[in-house]
């Protein structure tokens, strides 16, 4: 189909919206809205949001409705990966030096999440007429949903888009996609650190396409935003990371998760396929991929 492209920056990363025609000011508005309430909820970056003031104060606060299957989500996350990805890890990205103001230099010695506590220990939650959550810290804690949350957003601006009548679209916000529409886009996977090199191509169509690298998001010494909860240290072992699936807030869960479990531990947490780089440089991929990994990279299939 012609294509016409939006793009815009947002929470931190390029957005990216294809369409077929381009979108009205007033569409554009209304996805605009979108993102900035989802960040006005979920931003441990800006002062005025519900995350920073669960923060200061603990307590109880509302939350919109969409944010219950969200961290039923990592619920289901945590527990398949023993506890290594929890959205309680705000302060561990924070002593790091990923904080909000970007300080990029470690504070202090890694800071693990307590060990055995999970998300609903400490956030007791309420859903209240079927469009509010109510959750209840019981303390003050630091969450940071980057698991999943972008993903998340790609689902809102989406449902949005189909609101306003676009039926056919890709939105893009900084690798985590979503396609609808009669033709597929083919989409290459970006070998990490090397713009130029792509270790295979996907088929996307009517789905997800989410994607996580240690050089996303890094900094200082082997420094990057995927931590292991259990120890307060990114994870190691893995590279990158792609899932395709339904919806881009479990492929993006599932993308995270895989740099924290082995790919059999979080099969049944929805249906997707997937793609697991390795430090060693072999990759794991999915049977059922719709695509291909090149044969540079040595493929370790699942039995």
């Amino acid at each position: 189909m012609p294509r016409a492209e939006t793009r815009f920056e947002a929470i931190g990363t390029l957005w990216s919206i294809e369409t077929p025609t381009v979108l009205a000011d007033a569409i554009l508005d209304r996805v605009h809205a979108v993102v900035d309430a989802y960040d006005r909820v979920w931003s441990r970056f800006r002062a005025d949001s519900v995350v920073s003031r669960m923060a200061r104060e603990g307590g109880t606060h509302a939350l919109p409705a969409h944010a219950a299957e969200l961290l039923d989500l990592y619920d289901v996350l945590e527990e398949r990966t023993g506890g290594a990805l929890t959205p309680l890890v705000g302060r561990s990205l924070e002593r790091l030096g990923y904080d909000a103001t970007y300080h990029l230099r470690p504070a202090g010695a890694p800071l693990p999440v307590q060990r055995g506590v999970r998300t609903r220990d400490v956030l007791r939650r309420q859903v209240r007429d079927q469009r509010v959550l109510t959750v209840t810290a019981t303390r003050p804690v630091l969450l940071d949903v980057g698991a999943a949350g972008k993903g998340q957003l790609v689902d809102l601006v989406a449902a949005e888009l189909r609101a306003c009548g676009v039926g056919e679209y890709v939105v893009d916000a900084g690798g985590d996609m979503l396609h609808r529409g009669p033709d597929a886009v083919r989409v290459g996977l970006q070998v990490p650190g090397d713009p130029g090199r792509v270790l295979g191509v996907v088929e996307l169509r009517d789905a997800a396409l989410c994607a996580s690298a240690v050089d996303r998001r890094s900094w200082g010494d082997g420094l990057h935003h995927v931590l292991d909860a259990r120890t307060g240290v990114p994870a190691h072992g893995v590279v990158a990371t792609w899932v395709l699936g339904e919806r881009a807030m479990v492929a993006d869960g599932l993308a995270t998760a895989l740099f924290l479990a082995d790919p059999d531990v979080l099969q049944g947490v929805a249906e997707h396929t997937y793609v697991q780089l390795r430090a060693d440089a072999r990759a794991r991929v999915a049977i059922a991929l719709p695509g291909e990994v090149f044969g540079e990279v040595s493929v370790l299939r699942p039995a």
